[in-house]
């Protein structure tokens, strides 16, 4: 009898624990996908991380945390230069309405996007979009291995869900080596 009991409290406390962890967090549409591979720096140390390979997280109540996030095989360490790449019906102005956030381990580059340059002609668009590049900084990656790199930013649109309204899309991050100044 005390054994019967003592399982059934055991089986209510194991369905109690994990409703309330289920409940805790709010109800995201999540675009995740296990089947994304890992990006491997280039031989001439970029790294291009394209949304389209990434597992991105929606949130449909606060789009400002829209998440996409790659699995990357740094091999070469050292200082990079930022670019996101957005797709744009204006390329005057991106209508970011909150900063992107890009973090790597412990480091993180927080900016409002604005147009640097313009790519004319880009097949990473496609009408009635251009494509506008912006420099967000640099971050220096002190070793190598398997990290995680994220992006935070309402333009992480879920795929084929962009309405007419919408003005700009986040297609790329991009980070180049910096090179030192010859002495």
């Amino acid at each position: 009898m005390k054994r019967e009991i003592l399982v059934w409290f055991l089986v209510m406390g194991v369905v109690f624990f994990s409703s309330c962890s289920s409940n805790s967090e709010p109800v995201k549409e999540t675009t995740a996908s296990s089947e994304k591979s890992e990006i491997v720096q280039k031989d001439d140390g970029t790294i291009s991380l394209k949304v389209e390979k990434a597992d991105c997280y929606h949130d449909m109540d606060n789009p400002a945390s829209n998440t996409a996030e790659w699995n990357v095989v740094v091999s070469k360490a050292g200082r990079f230069n930022v670019w996101l790449s957005s797709a744009t019906k204006d390329t005057t102005n991106l209508q970011y309405k909150h900063s992107v956030m890009l973090s790597v381990l412990d480091n993180r580059i927080e900016a409002l996007p604005e147009v640097d340059r313009v790519i004319q002609n880009s097949n990473d668009v496609t009408f009635p979009y251009f494509r506008a590049d912006s420099f967000m900084g640099s971050l220096f990656i002190q070793d190598t291995g398997h990290f995680n790199i994220q992006v935070i930013s309402e333009k992480i649109v879920p795929e084929n869900q962009v309405s007419a309204a919408d003005n700009s899309k986040i297609i790329s991050v991009l980070l180049t080596p910096e090179v030192a100044p010859a002495h």
